[in-house]
């Protein structure tokens, strides 16, 4: 299918405002053959009478009805203005080209990493100001009040409901809006991850949307249709949404938001911040994707599920690290007040494999640049993220009190540069300890840690996974990059000791102790029916007990955290009431045991590096 011709009327009007859609447009859809249809048969489904279903349809449909009103538009580029004059928004102008190229026949569906609330204000505007047709934006309905509802509705922003799971006629409605925005061309933008990262990591993703833009593609076979990512990141988060997040991560219920929460958050916005920086990953052609992947017979749930991984993966790939990130890995590696010299030199190791792997930093920073570093930890001075003392013979830098879950949010925003690195740890340490082991014992004991984090992490697929790992294989062991040449104890265990960048501690742990408390609740909880909204309140008490005596890391104890753990046990039919009650026992007890020995392994490693030097 090609674009439709009249995507040309969505284009700037002469005086330079968009108007896109009208919400006589929501008139058109609830008039349509495939609406009527749709409605009719919901109605035979649910036993209620076609008219009645039609007219609570008709209501979300318009409830959800957007548009792009010219003088609205500049209101709103003038807000977006003002809400980030604490950032500069960096994004490449050859990528910004490459869209504009793109969006004269494609449609473009924008899928971006959602950080914080100023992500709808620093992005699609930008977009429009280059030249980029206007988008509609699918996003929360908890935004939608006065007055920045009104206005963000007339600027193609489309409220949409959180729970929405005993509400069937709201699901076909908003399915249906979707649809004839896809099938009409309209370009899109929603956070894949649904709502904002608690953890500084890219949250897993949500299907609900992704499913109906899928089905909407194949019914109308749109080979115009295109997935972009986009990752949007910052140097610094605002001071008010970083205290937000912590409490959230806690387990406080998260506060609604209102016209006095917006006037609160703006002006918190007024401190220099750093840069917001903008980037797009690899798009993928949604048809052609689809149908690939049903010529390997995936069912319709696999399907959407892989393109929705795929483009997770791409989104982390285009995800830079910042100087931010890099002080923070620093600062939490010894978690202890260090001088300049000593987080120069915990930065450098990493600087150089960053460099090794052509990964790219954010701005084009240079991490071993003395003034680089100083400067971004007088920044965090600044937001109160470090302290700083200056009283003795040399100046230190600390982590401020109740600040580790901060600084472990900006250390997160770069964890996906280093997974692998820390997996292939792991894996080398498992031969070092397993008697005859060959670099098999390595692959199995990585596949393991993969299938345990598989619900954390975006890994690639099994073969471009087992590329990643030999790789750092080689890089750690001065090899060239064999998979087949032998691997001994003796030379895993000198890649270990003379490596001077291990991050398995850093990287994994507070995961892996996030999982532990999971499965000790899981351990000492009866079979039978599992309360998980109970079990997560337990978990968040035991995590501040076991966090004070020092069992596990203090940025463990996320709400997000436990959250993901009980996914996996569910995952593992750990939380299947009815399966036999010795199975469920005996999974539990395994998974025990998994997570303590993979603990033992983690605090080896971190022992390893504190032998070595800062880091």
């Amino acid at each position: 299918m090609t674009v439709l011709p009249d995507r040309l009327a969505r284009l700037l009007r002469p005086n330079g405002s968009a108007t896109v859609k009208s919400p006589d447009e929501a008139g058109a859809l609830l008039d349509s053959d495939g609406f009527l249809r749709a409605t009719a048969q919901l109605a035979s489904q649910l036993g209620r009478g076609v008219d009645d279903v039609r007219a609570e349809a008709a209501v979300y449909v318009r409830e959800m009805a957007a548009s792009h009103v010219p003088v609205v538009v500049r209101a709103w580029h003038a807000l977006s203005a003002w809400m980030v004059r604490g950032f500069q928004v960096v994004v490449d102008d050859d990528d910004l080209a490459e869209l504009r190229a793109l969006d004269r026949d494609h449609a473009l569906i924008f899928l971006i990493s959602h950080r914080s609330y100023l992500d709808q204000f620093s992005f699609p505007p930008r977009l429009t100001r280059e030249g980029i047709s206007p988008t509609f934006g699918l996003g929360g309905a908890n935004l939608n009040f006065f007055p920045l509802g009104t206005l963000a509705r007339r600027n193609g922003f489309i409220p949409v409901r959180r729970t929405t799971g005993d509400v069937p006629v709201y699901r076909l409605a908003l399915r249906a809006l979707v649809g004839q925005m896809v099938a009409s061309g309209r370009n899109l933008v929603w956070s894949i991850e649904g709502g904002r990262t608690r953890t500084g990591k890219l949250r897993p993703p949500r299907y609900g949307l992704l499913r109906y833009v899928t089905d909407a593609v194949e019914s109308v076979r749109s080979e115009q249709t295109l997935a972009v990512p986009v990752s949007i990141l910052f140097d610094q988060l605002p001071l008010h949404e970083v205290k937000l997040m912590t409490e959230e991560s806690r387990g406080l219920p998260k506060k609604p938001e209102n016209a006095r929460w917006l006037l609160s958050y703006a002006r918190g916005l007024r401190h220099r911040l750093g840069r917001i920086y903008i980037n797009f990953g690899s798009p993928v052609p949604l048809y052609e994707r689809m149908v690939a992947l049903r010529a390997e017979g995936l069912t319709d749930r696999q399907v959407v599920e892989r393109v929705a991984l795929d483009i997770c993966h791409r989104l982390n790939q285009a995800t830079p690290v910042t100087a931010t990130a890099a002080v923070c890995v620093a600062m939490l590696g010894e978690d202890r007040a260090l001088t300049l010299d000593e987080v120069g030199a915990t930065v450098a190791p990493l600087a150089r494999y960053l460099r090794a792997r052509g990964w790219p930093v954010a701005g084009g920073a240079d991490l071993t640049d003395r003034a680089t570093v100083s400067q971004t930890l007088h920044d965090l001075v600044g937001s109160g993220v470090l302290t700083c003392y200056a009283e003795g013979p040399t100046t230190v830098w600390g982590i401020g009190d109740d600040q580790h879950l901060i600084v472990a949010v900006y250390r997160n925003s770069a964890i996906h540069v280093l997974v692998i690195r820390a997996i292939a740890e792991l894996a080398l340490l498992a031969i070092v300890r397993t008697p005859g082991a060959t670099k098999r014992t390595g692959w199995e004991k990585a596949l393991a840690i993969r299938e345990l984090l598989k619900f954390d992490f975006f890994f690639a697929g099994r073969a471009e996974f087992a590329d990643e790992l030999w790789n750092e294989f080689a890089t750690m062991t001065g090899r060239s990059h064999d998979r087949d040449a032998p691997l001994d104890t003796d030379e895993a265990a000198r890649s270990l000791n003379e490596s001077d960048l291990l991050v398995a501690h850093l990287v994994l742990r507070p995961f892996v102790d996030a999982y532990r408390v999971v499965a000790e609740e899981l351990l000492n909880l009866s079979a039978g029916d599992v309360d998980e909204q109970v079990l997560l309140e337990r978990c968040l008490r035991l995590g501040r007990q076991w966090s004070l005596q020092h069992r596990i890391t203090e940025e463990s104890v996320s709400g997000e955290m436990f959250a993901t753990g009980l996914k996996m046990a569910r995952h593992r039919g750990l939380l299947d009431s009815e399966a036999a009650t010795t199975d469920i026992a005996d999974g539990r007890a395994a998974l025990v045991a998994e997570l303590d020995d993979l603990q033992r392994s983690i605090g080896e490693l971190a022992q390893m590096s504190r032998d070595f030097g800062p880091v």
